[in-house]
């Protein structure tokens, strides 16, 4: 590979005009340049770690021909600029409260903003404009395919929003207000003429007033070169959890590998009897991928953080981060998941289960990072679930998350079964002795209270500010007593009285066993 391209500067889209900047430091946010350099003091700071959404913005992408979820020829997803670095900006748009106003071209207030002065949805302020971005993304969308959301899908597209005073039943009002006002759309042209001309298939390279570098490559093998080149680069993906060491740690990075520019790391397809999840694709669009397979995990999808964090993270960067309360992993587990990985031209596979070896530690080589996730398709097979505990139904962190799949054989034997746990060790793992109770039984509940007294000897849980040892440990011997509650052979639960979501406008036929 030839050497990295000079720094330059970050240029994106933002009210009506390209910006360069030329000195920020790679790790400025996107919260801070707009305050203190742009002068847009409409997006707010709140918690400053991607929980509130007070600083809720929306950034827009040329879509790619074809693109069922473009809005016409845009990509627009909602963000927290607080935790985005300034440079993941470069040759997207940037959309903040301000440019809603000026989306009108005389006096009058966007529908998303008169909605809410007309529903009295904004009381102190400070969340009004988070609220109005995430209102304005459902509402260029719905518009641009003729729909209209219902008022739990509102709630969960909201999800990430919170407001302390006004309450959010006058929010959802006004969500569903907006649509009958005179409509208001954002014309996309001089958008997309503008990434047009900021296109560029060179690795982007960025210094700004440092010596720290910023490396954003548009291909895998500068992706690999790079990473050869530079092992003790910090890589970043969407930045929901590197965003808070720098805000909250105030840690230095140092030179940053950004993945996020590669397109061939956000592909997912079905390739040789698998579904391959790119490490570079969302956690939107990778949980959205499995829960098309696999329904029945659509409420942890749903519960995932919030559309903000989704939209800008990463399953890759989730599966690599090894949290041990990290809910994709749980999950990819109970599926026989697959981590690939590479360095340089070498691609290596090995199974997730074995992937992490110790808290925040895994079999990542120096120079190697995660390539892709693949699911066999054969798992459909199974009972799949997937449950998620926490102290806050929406947008918080597991106690306790179960990916559970099971298969019986036509005597109503278990065959196989994988029961993976999050939040229950220093690192997500299968439940080996429970399993071992359960496979070549009969799936009745003597089999299942062998192997909840099974998972007593599998995990010896922590206590900490989310739930007590013994709690976790009644949590998960109860999920493993519903997985049986639901699969068992005679009079199974129907999803309508265990989900939550499945009784909800937005469930599908799917959604029910």
């Amino acid at each position: 590979m030839s050497e990295p391209t000079p720094s330059r500067p970050i240029r994106f889209f933002h009210r009506g005009a390209v910006v360069e900047v030329r000195d920020a430091a790679p790790t400025r946010t996107v919260l801070d340049w707009l305050r203190e350099d742009a002068r847009c003091t409409g997006t707010k700071e709140g918690c400053n770690e991607g929980d509130c959404g007070a600083c809720t913005v929306v950034i827009g992408e040329a879509a790619a021909p074809g693109d069922p979820q473009a809005v016409r020829g845009l990509n627009l997803s909602t963000v927290n600029a607080c935790i985005q670095f300034l440079p993941t900006l470069d040759g997207k748009a940037l959309f903040t409260v301000e440019d809603l106003k000026a989306m009108t071209l005389d006096a009058a207030l966007h529908p998303v903003q008169q909605a809410m002065v007309e529903c009295h949805g904004s009381q102190c302020g400070f969340c009004t404009p988070g609220f109005v971005m995430s209102m304005w993304s459902s509402y260029e969308h719905n518009r641009a395919f003729g729909t209209q959301p219902t008022r739990q899908q509102l709630a969960d597209e909201l999800s990430g929003n919170l407001c302390r005073c006004t309450g959010y039943r006058p929010i959802l009002d006004a969500g569903q207000r907006m649509f009958d006002l005179p409509a208001v759309a954002l014309d996309t042209a001089p958008v997309l003429a503008a990434l047009e001309g900021l296109k560029t298939d060179a690795t982007f390279s960025y210094a700004g007033r440092g010596t720290d570098r910023f490396f954003a490559p548009t291909t895998l093998d500068e992706l690999a070169a790079l990473r050869e080149a530079h092992p003790k680069a910090q890589l970043l993906a969407g930045s929901t959890d590197v965003g808070l060491w720098v805000n909250k740690q105030f840690r230095p990075l140092g030179d940053i590998l950004y993945v996020g520019a590669v397109d061939d790391l956000k592909r997912i397809d079905e390739r040789d009897g698998e579904l391959r999840i790119g490490a570079g694709a969302s956690l939107e669009a990778a949980w959205s991928a499995l829960a098309r397979r696999f329904p029945t995990l659509t409420d942890v999808w749903l519960r995932f953080a919030s559309p903000p964090i989704r939209n800008a993270g990463t399953m890759g960067g989730n599966v690599a981060n090894g949290s041990p309360i990290g809910d994709s992993a749980p999950v990819l587990m109970a599926l026989d998941a697959q981590i690939e990985l590479r360095k340089g031209a070498r691609t290596r596979r090995m199974p997730l289960a074995t992937f992490y070896v110790d808290y925040m530690k895994n079999l990542l080589e120096d120079g190697e990072f995660v390539q892709g996730l693949a699911v066999p398709l054969s798992v459909a097979s199974r009972a799949v679930r997937a449950y998620k505990i926490s102290k806050r139904f929406d947008c918080d962190i597991s106690a306790v998350c179960a990916g559970f799949s099971i298969e019986l054989d036509a005597a109503g034997a278990v065959t196989t079964a994988r029961l993976a746990y999050g939040g229950m060790a220093a690192t997500v793992k299968r439940a080996a002795r429970a399993e071992a109770a359960i496979v070549g039984q009969p799936w009745t509940q003597a089999t299942v209270t062998a192997a909840k007294a099974a998972l007593a000897e599998d995990f010896k849980p922590l206590s900490d500010m989310r739930a007590s040892a013994a709690y976790r440990l009644q949590v998960a011997q109860n999920l493993m007593q519903r997985l049986w509650l639901e699969t068992r052979a005679h009079d199974p639960l129907p999803t309508r009285q265990t989900s939550v979501f499945s009784v909800m406008p937005h469930a599908t036929a799917a959604q029910e066993t």
